[in-house]
């Protein structure tokens, strides 16, 4: 298993958006995504996400690492 990309929030909103999800709003300095199947993702906007963090919404949109690699 790859070991787990860093990326920004720039980088991070482009994938969740080639997916299907669009901004929503911004609260302080995370980001609200929405689906349109209902479904929501907070990403924090920051110039490097952590990875824990990452890890968590990469998951949270049923997503693998690779998958999530591979759209980067």
């Amino acid at each position: 298993m790859s070991r787990m990309p860093v990326c920004s929030a720039a980088d991070a909103l482009r994938v969740f958006q080639a997916l299907g999800y669009e901004l929503d709003h911004q609260t302080g300095s995370h980001l609200i995504l929405r689906h349109p199947d209902g479904r929501r993702l907070t990403v924090p906007n920051h110039r490097e996400i952590a990875r824990g963090t990452l890890r968590a919404l990469i998951r949270q949109a049923g997503l693998t690492r690779e998958q999530f690699s591979v759209l980067l």
